[in-house]
């Protein structure tokens, strides 16, 4: 799951332009959006949600509510992933 999770980080810096930012500054369980973790707003959601749903080949809803926990953490998506695509979980 390490392995996920740190292709997970790298998709987030490669999609949100975060240059300055390396895959071991990102905490696996600190969450994404909101100014206690990563700092990312809904524009950024957008664009990360689009990413992982062409990098991973899952299924994405908006009007889900379970998604917005799914994005919570690098943990919670990575674990979300695995879920939907087993193939994805090494």
């Amino acid at each position: 799951m390490e392995s996920l999770q740190n292709d997970i980080k790298q998709l987030i810096i490669d999609t949100l332009n975060l240059e300055e930012t390396a895959v071991d500054d990102i905490d696996s369980n600190a969450p994404l959006f909101g100014d206690d973790g990563l700092g990312l707003d809904s524009i950024d959601a957008l664009e990360l949600g689009l990413a992982v749903k062409k990098r991973y080949s899952v299924v994405l809803s908006a009007e889900n509510e379970a998604m917005r926990q799914h994005f919570y953490s690098v943990a919670t998506l990575a674990a979300f992933i695995a879920s939907q695509n087993p193939g994805h979980s090494a």
